[in-house]
């Protein structure tokens, strides 16, 4: 007899995963069937289906993320080109080397 914990997960009788040949990884699809739930090992091929469905849908999100990255590095690049001219703060890097020494 399988119990459900609080997180709404029961644990399969290893007889019933024997005689079904139901295997870590694999997917179960759960039916109302009634006063009953029927549970169905998904087919190998509707899995990979289901993968390739949703290995689309993360490609097209995943373009969408990087042209809006593109996007964002090129407004940072158009903002920060004007400042990249170096500016005159008074003293060169070889000045500070001869600070404090004695003359």
């Amino acid at each position: 007899m399988a119990k459900v914990t609080s997180k709404l997960q029961l644990t399969l009788p290893k007889a019933i995963a024997d005689q079904y040949k139901i295997h870590p990884g694999d997917e179960l699809d759960w039916l109302p069937a009634g006063e009953a739930i029927r549970v169905v090992k998904r087919s190998r091929s509707a899995s990979r289906r289901a993968d390739a469905a949703t290995l689309q849908q993360r490609l097209r999100l995943f373009e969408q993320a990087t042209a809006r990255q593109e996007t964002r590095n090129a407004a940072f690049r158009k903002k920060h080109a004007l400042k990249a001219q170096p500016s005159s703060r008074g003293w060169t890097r070889e000045e500070l080397y001869d600070r404090g020494l004695p003359r």
